[in-house]
């Protein structure tokens, strides 16, 4: 179980995480900074097993795969949205970001309520419903368990 964090509509890599905070040189200190211009203090209340609950067009904007890393290094178990910016989706398998998208998940929920994700069957429980997302294809879930497609790839030599 995790809290749920939740974004409108359209939030694109920017809002993720600013341009001006890519130069530093690790995602650790960069990942203060999340949704620094939405919820300036998003970084300090994320806690591991949180998720990021978002409206349609999440991780729209550039192609900066800082944007799920950050996500990830804050401990989110998986941004779940009406839709996504394909970029930021494929960036997150990429990453071992878990990318799910649950059409009727936002207009039912709220901030701060309690969810549960069974990546196995597609399943998301929240505020008592049960409500069905995509099941990831078993050579993506492969990925994701791996930690990620450049993790996959070097346990494959």
């Amino acid at each position: 179980m995790g809290n749920i964090f939740r974004f409108y509509k359209d939030v694109d890599t920017d809002q993720i995480i600013a341009s001006q905070y890519i130069i530093f040189p690790t995602i650790d200190e960069m990942k203060g900074h999340t949704f620094e211009s939405l919820d300036p203090q998003f970084a300090e209340k994320v806690k591991p097993g949180d998720f990021v609950v978002a409206d349609v067009n999440f991780g729209c904007g550039s192609s900066r795969e800082q944007a799920p890393s950050v996500l990830k290094a804050l401990g989110v178990k998986a941004v779940i949205a009406k839709s996504f910016a394909r970029i930021f989706y494929r960036n997150s398998i990429n990453i071992g970001l878990p990318v799910l998208i649950c059409k009727d998940l936002y207009d039912n929920v709220e901030a701060g309520d309690e969810m549960d994700v069974n990546f196995e069957e597609g399943t998301i429980t929240a505020g008592g419903k049960t409500f069905t997302c995509t099941k990831l294809p078993e050579n993506l879930q492969a990925i994701l368990d791996q930690g990620g497609l450049i993790a996959s790839l070097d346990k494959e030599d």
